[in-house]
């Protein structure tokens, strides 16, 4: 499940990579055969199922044959030491650090773009909650007893819950007399929904990118920091490439150093992949609704057979 997901990432600080971004050019080298098949990983977490969907719509339309393998972080990774995977749009700092100081340790990878700012992770109420005055976590216990001194949290054993309950045995922000319901994601989003619907409050754990970020009306509260991290438990997204593949496919790569996504994005992408679609014909609806994206990723970038991108994706699309 995706907080899983935030959770595995993790919230806590780390050292920002430095990474260079190539500059587009006019028209990038083309790419050799060899660089047709391109092998994207994915985790399971539906926010990079949600962005490997985009990246193979746009591949296949360019004449590449993307393949997404399913691995767990540390295959995923172990296998771009050894050269089995090309490219991975999953990279969330500063949580990976220790993966990338060993990789960076063995120059197996290349950082090749920042993809994604403004992700999230921490304690959120209905933004009607908000607008009585609660907006931090210094704020739950003067409201107390709206919320029924309660924290809905997620499955049992998560870190966050963990992180909670320890803020609550300590009697931090108030919260002495407060408990925690461990109740699942599940559960957890359904009583979100029924107290917004009913006018109530409730302070639940919060993540984004989440299509509940669409769904209803949250404000993250700030003052977390020491138990979520600074900016609302914020991290930011970072694509990789296995060590030379980029000088190998340098038009390939020149997508990929272009190919940006935002949190309103990827809330909608994933509400439709956990709706049931497919993650590239909710990549291709989603384009076809935006395709004005679509003149930066492929500034300068071409077909595998040296015609323009642009052209090509759009006729794909019906555009």
């Amino acid at each position: 499940m995706r907080r899983n997901n935030c959770i595995a990432k993790g919230w806590l600080g780390g050292v920002a990579l430095a990474f260079t971004v190539g500059l587009s050019t006019p028209t990038l080298a083309a790419d050799p055969e060899s660089c047709k098949t391109i092998r994207l990983s994915d985790p399971g977490w539906t926010d990079i199922t949600a962005t490997n969907g985009v990246a193979s719509v746009l591949l296949e339309a360019l004449g590449y044959q993307p393949e997404v393998k399913t691995l767990a972080v540390p295959i995923g990774y172990q296998s771009m030491k050894n050269g089995e995977i090309d490219v991975f749009l999953g990279n969330w700092m500063p949580a990976q650090q220790a993966f990338i100081d060993d990789l960076n340790a063995a120059k197996a990878i290349e950082v090749l773009n920042k993809n994604l700012v403004g992700a999230k992770f921490t304690l959120a109420v209905p933004t009607a909650m908000a607008d009585k005055g609660v907006k931090d976590f210094a704020d739950l216990e003067k409201h107390g007893d709206e919320f029924d001194r309660t924290i809905y949290g997620i499955e049992p054993g998560a870190p966050a819950n963990l992180n909670i309950q320890k803020m609550i045995d300590a009697g931090e922000f108030g919260l002495k007399d407060w408990k925690l319901v461990e109740s699942g994601e599940q559960a957890m989003l359904s009583q979100v929904e029924r107290a917004t619907t009913e006018g109530k409050g409730v302070v639940f754990l919060a993540w984004a990118p989440h299509p509940m970020n669409e769904r209803f009306q949250i404000t993250y509260l700030s003052g977390g920091d020491a138990h979520f991290g600074p900016n609302y438990g914020g991290a930011e997204v970072y694509t990789l490439a296995r060590t030379g593949w980029s000088q190998t496919c340098p038009n390939a790569a020149g997508l990929f150093k272009q190919l940006t996504f935002d949190v309103g994005m990827e809330n909608v992408l994933m509400g439709e992949i956990l709706g049931g679609k497919d993650a590239k014909e909710a990549a291709r609806a989603w384009l076809k609704a935006n395709p004005a994206s679509l003149d930066a990723w492929l500034a300068g970038v071409t077909t595998v057979d040296g015609k323009p991108a642009l052209d090509a994706v759009k006729s794909s699309l019906d555009l």
